[in-house]
């Protein structure tokens, strides 16, 4: 005779809510409620974590399909043109693939990063930051431990405020756009990466950079905007 316990009974609407809420599978939402005890909080949770354990399998994997978005800002004084990579063209013609890049490109033109991700800074500019922030520290007068503790706490939000895949996605600030890219791998099962970007806006004096660990070993063509107005690609 069988002891195993039965699985807990999980309303429909409460899977149609996650799955609202997080666009996994049906039977993804059920797990997850199941496994969370009907908690929803804790069920999102668990589907974040089986996201990223899936998506860690696929960033090995190489991507070289993908697509050129862009983004002009309301009265044209602010252009993004964003690069967005994954492994086939069908999934780049995916609806969900389309709108993450229009919202990467959208965050940057609101956020202006001024790099990819945290390995791209200089070694240069991170030197530079720490003696600013320790200085800062120094001028407190506090014990060293504090003030080793405080250069660390500045310099990880230097990261959050100045690399894409750190920064609080600005039409959700509960997530980073490294954890949006991560779910988007895993519910759209390729490997996907922001390779660079440019920003430009009127009247700016400095020319507009892309940046990228990806595109590092290789100059980048500097995008141009002629008009306001862009193209589709």
């Amino acid at each position: 005779m069988s002891t195993s316990k039965p699985a807990m009974e999980i309303p429909a609407k409460l899977v149609k809510e996650l799955r609202e809420r997080t666009s996994a599978g049906f039977n993804d939402c059920r797990n997850a409620l199941v496994e969370a005890n009907g908690d929803i909080e804790k069920a999102i949770d668990v589907l974040r974590k089986k996201g990223q354990a899936a998506a860690a399998k696929k960033s090995a994997r190489e991507a070289s399909e993908g697509l050129i978005g862009h983004y002009i800002h309301a009265g044209g004084k602010i252009g993004v043109i964003v690069e967005i990579n994954c492994e086939s063209d069908f999934v780049a013609r995916t609806d969900a693939f389309m709108q993450l890049t229009h919202d990467v490109a959208m965050h940057i033109a609101a956020v202006d990063p001024r790099y990819v991700r945290r390995e791209d800074v200089t070694p240069e500019m991170l030197e530079r930051e720490r003696e600013i922030y320790s200085a800062q520290a120094k001028a407190t007068g506090k014990p060293d431990a504090v003030i080793q503790k405080i250069v660390i706490g500045k310099m990880e939000k230097f990261y959050e405020e100045s690399c894409l895949y750190e920064q609080h996605f600005i039409k959700d600030e509960t997530q980073t756009i490294g954890e949006m890219i991560t779910q988007a791998i895993a519910k759209l099962g390729e490997n996907i990466a922001i390779r660079r970007f440019a920003r430009f806006k009127v009247g700016e004096a400095s020319s507009p950079t892309s940046t990228a660990s990806a595109a590092a070993a290789e100059p980048a063509a500097t995008p141009v905007l002629a008009e306001p107005e862009v193209a589709k690609v």
